[in-house]
């Protein structure tokens, strides 16, 4: 129930980056209307995914807060990876709809108006997801979520975006020459696409469980590899993580001499130093015997194969 609790806090998060995602696409297209650049149009598209995404993640991360059950023994995190790979989807779409406005702009150039009110109201708005995006990726790392981490990094691409097109309408400004607007654009697209590429590889990198980064698994070797003198050790080494989850697996070998209670202490004493050192991870040990030629036999990784 705390674990559930602490997940089901994460939500205020996501509500924060829909209420960052709803003002920052009304400045945007305000700004828009007033110049009718293309660039501060792309800004405003960007922004529609942004809400997107993010009511996408309020709605992912209520599913992976959930407490494990009968039929989802290992809990519901990973249903996070559906969230940071539609938002991706929905990147790439907004980023070909921006290519196709830029290009028609680049074919027939139109003057900006009011460009100082333009960068007035366009710099607020990345203020807005400047703010919302360090916030939501502290509490992403904190609480290791791959949801809030990918939409955090998201609004950042957007403020960087922002960035590059407040240079595009500065130098519009100062030369005059309004081809650099969709230029610009064109830019931002591609940066976009990017993103969106990069996050949903991510995303199917989570649903095909992929093994945990080598710190984590040298945690639970040296755990192991402390108690190497008394003749312990271990193989089959798998890991893979969900979410905020993580799981990994090992099967320990003891001297066969060793009593039941004395091999379940050990592991016992193994699996805790792991979730001590780090929070998170689920350990499962398998406790064999070293003299028994079958505990040789199970190192493959898909033991059903075994001869």
């Amino acid at each position: 129930m705390a674990e559930e609790g602490s997940r089901r806090f994460l939500r205020r998060y996501a509500w924060l980056s829909i209420g960052a995602a709803v003002a920052t696409m009304a400045i945007k297209t305000i700004a828009y209307l007033l110049t009718g650049s293309v660039g501060l149009l792309s800004d405003a598209v960007e922004s529609i995914v942004n809400l997107v995404g993010a009511v996408m993640a309020l709605w992912m991360l209520t599913i992976a807060a959930r407490e494990p059950d009968e039929e989802h023994a290992y809990g519901h995190s990973k249903a996070e990876y559906f969230s940071s790979g539609v938002e991706g989807t929905l990147i790439v779409i907004a980023a070909l709809s921006i290519g196709v406005a830029a290009g028609r702009r680049l074919l027939v150039p139109r003057p900006i108006e009011d460009l100082g009110i333009g960068l007035l109201v366009s710099t607020g708005a990345s203020i807005v997801n400047l703010i919302t995006a360090r916030v939501v990726l502290a509490a992403g790392r904190r609480f290791d979520s791959v949801t809030l981490q990918a939409n955090a990094h998201h609004l950042m691409t957007d403020v960087w975006t922002s960035v590059g097109v407040l240079a595009a309408l500065g130098a519009v400004y100062a030369t005059g020459w309004h081809v650099l607007d969709p230029i610009v654009a064109l830019g931002v697209a591609v940066n976009i696409v990017v993103t969106g590429v990069r996050i949903v590889n991510e995303s199917v990198r989570g649903l095909m469980d992929t093994a945990l980064p080598p710190e984590d698994q040298q945690v639970l070797r040296a755990a192991i590899e402390k108690h190497a003198a008394a003749g312990v050790q271990y193989h089959a080494l798998r890991s893979r993580q969900s979410g905020s989850r993580k799981f990994i697996s090992v099967h320990v070998l003891v001297p066969g001499d060793w009593t039941v209670h004395r091999g379940h202490e050990l592991v016992e004493e193994i699996e805790h130093e792991v979730r001590a050192a780090r929070p998170g991870i689920s350990v499962f040990t398998h406790l064999e015997s070293l003299e028994d030629p079958a505990s040789w036999e199970d190192q493959a990784l898909d033991r059903s194969r075994r001869k």
